[in-house]
């Protein structure tokens, strides 16, 4: 049976909002446009996907990833730094008339077909005055487009407070946080940081439900690595780390030179060729893209529903050498974004270096020293304490956060330290030239960045899901991110005793499943054809009745929810049978073959 998307659109908020899975926020204050709450179904999903998530990108990685918290309030001068007070801006238009806002690139491809993400403002302007673009609910003039910066302000500290924004990343978190992390993970590098959180971006009109927010969840890991590392040296960290057969992952690209031409062909490559052929501008990008690849498919969306994509140069942002976003298929809104893959280069670090001085390098050892002649550049203190004796403590200070090397460029560049309005001249440096032997090099490392939307997989997953027939509805969701993994019904029969009867086991049965760690309801409300109905519709793989037959020979009926096959089974066996149903791990045994010669 086909049906029209918007119809199943439709079954699905209707599936949503009647089960609690997530509706419009503030509703009885009339919604805000971009929030959604998640109800107590669709959290447990979320955080199924979640845990998942940190399963593929933190857990699976053999040590190679660390996950942190930071905070959701940013200081200004962090993303002054970052580079997004700047570019993290939307192009805008609004109807002279209405006063309805419109954010351009979306309004011109949506009139006209054409994809303008990433093009000036005034070439946006000229395509809308060649078209005629006028407003799309009243037919008003448009305004010229103008940038909306995309960052919720804040304060830190009441009235006169510190200016601070809402995270619009979680990255930058991990940036500033990033020499803590390497010592506390024993300087171990390459090194992934994780992060999961809340962030906030100020969408212009976010329409499209739960695909564009104003508030969603991120997760993200930032991998540093050395850039000059040969590929023989990355070879050999995933094959020591076991974790080589993600490089025979299957990724469905669309190249930037494709695309150049005007064409949307998907190349289909294994990470390795991807590697081979220098599709990816450095291995650990088609490495992450792997990853996720595996994570969604795991998640139940059809390899053939995802593809790479990969940004042109004007549409890429201001920190990415090259990007490509995963994209999801869906019938409603055809490809989203789901994921963003980013070569950031070591471009933000070292602006949090240039702005703080702080050291956020890593020290690259060499497998022999090198014998060099080298300037060093000391400070002359007695110089200093001379001519500037009350400014000298602060001077000191600020110099002792500069790096040598970098103390020297400034000096030999430009011929003085500017400290507090005073420049610091070469005549209080002693620079000297001297020969030594070289160990290693302080370098800044290099970052690529996986990116995920949990709202657009979260709205993905159950698209895909979504199961109608003349008969029924349900969400076939995959067992292991289902909300609970099974459900208890009572089949009421016979006298008032058997009722009684029947209903203590089942309860029984729920309670025993729970202290087993299976997620359970018990429904004892209606018929059993509707209880099975409501399980359905939120995904629940397994029902499990117990009826009359059960209080006389201790068994009762499992049913699948895809094929509605029903099985009895013996209570002593019923843990095994909901466990073979629900959980996508292997067993131990298997486990233990791999890496053990078992006797």
């Amino acid at each position: 049976m086909v049906i029209n998307p918007l119809d199943r659109l439709s079954a699905l908020n209707n599936i949503a909002r009647k089960r609690g899975l997530y509706w419009p926020s503030y509703e009885i204050y009339g919604g805000v446009a971009g929030f959604y709450d998640y109800g107590p179904i669709g959290v447990s999903i979320k955080n199924k996907i979640m845990h998942l998530w940190r399963m593929f990108f933190v857990e699976k990685q053999r040590g190679l990833v660390v996950e942190i918290e930071t905070p959701i309030i940013t200081p200004r001068e962090v993303l002054k730094a970052s580079g997004h007070e700047e570019h993290f801006t939307d192009p805008y238009t609004y109807c002279k008339k209405c006063g309805n806002v419109y954010r351009v690139d979306h309004l011109i491809k949506e009139a006209l077909g054409i994809n303008v993400e990433g093009y000036s403002l005034d070439k946006l302007w000229e395509i809308m005055k060649e078209n005629n673009l006028r407003c799309p609910k009243c037919g008003g003039e448009l305004s010229k487009p103008e940038n909306a910066l995309l960052l919720f302000k804040t304060t830190i500290g009441p009235y006169r407070g510190a200016p601070a924004y809402f995270r619009p990343e979680t990255a930058q978190g991990i940036f500033v946080s990033f020499k803590n992390v390497h010592l506390a993970a024993r300087e171990r590098f390459p090194l992934g940081i994780a992060q999961v959180g809340r962030v906030g971006r100020n969408e212009i009109s976010p329409r499209q439900g739960m695909i564009r927010l104003r508030e969603f969840t991120i997760m993200e890991v930032e991998f540093f690595f050395d850039p000059e590392e040969p590929l023989e040296n990355f070879i050999s960290e995933i094959k020591s780390n076991d974790l080589e057969e993600y490089l025979d992952t299957v990724l469905r690209i669309i190249p930037a030179y494709m695309r150049e031409r005007g064409e949307e062909k998907v190349v289909e490559v294994t990470a390795r060729e991807a590697i081979e052929k220098e599709l990816v501008e450095t291995p650990w990008l088609a490495y992450w893209m792997s990853v996720g690849t595996r994570f969604l498919e795991f998640l139940g969306i059809p390899s053939d529903k995802i593809r790479f994509i990969e940004k042109l140069p004007h549409e890429k942002a201001h920190y990415a050498a090259q990007t490509f976003d995963q994209e999801v298929y869906t019938e409603k809104y055809g490809w989203i974004e789901v994921a963003g893959y980013a070569y950031r280069t070591n471009y933000d670090l070292s602006r949090h270096i240039k702005y703080t001085h702080a050291d956020l390098t890593v020290f690259k050892r060499y497998k022999q020293p090198i014998k060099r002649k080298q300037k060093v550049v000391t400070p002359n203190i007695m110089a200093l304490k001379r001519d500037y004796p009350e400014k000298f403590p602060d001077i000191m200070k600020k110099l002792s956060s500069y790096e040598k090397e970098e103390l020297l460029s400034l000096l030999e560049n430009q011929g003085y330290i500017e400290i507090n309005g005073v420049k610091i001249t070469r005549k209080y440096f002693i620079i000297k030239e001297k020969e030594q032997y070289i160990h290693g090099e302080k370098i800044i490392p290099h970052v690529v960045e996986p990116s995920f939307g949990l709202e657009r997989i979260f709205y993905a997953v159950l698209e895909n899901s979504l199961k109608i027939t003349d008969k029924r509805t349900w969400l076939g969701i995959k067992p292991w991110i289902a909300p609970y993994d099974a459900a208890v019904f009572p089949l009421v029969s016979g006298s008032k005793k058997e009722h009684k009867q029947i209903e203590e086991l089942a309860k029984k049965i729920y309670y025993m499943l729970l202290e087993a760690g299976i997620t359970a309801i018990y429904d004892s409300d209606g018929s059993i054809g509707r209880r099975y109905a409501r399980a359905d519709e939120i995904g629940i793989p397994v029902a499990i009745t117990v009826d009359y037959q059960s209080l006389k020979d201790n068994t009762v009926t499992i049913r699948d929810r895809d094929t509605q096959k029903q099985l009895r089974v013996n209570l002593r066996d019923l843990y095994d049978s909901i466990l073979q149903r629900i959980k996508p791990y292997k067993p131990w045994s298997a486990v233990l073959e791999k890496y053990l010669t078992l006797q």
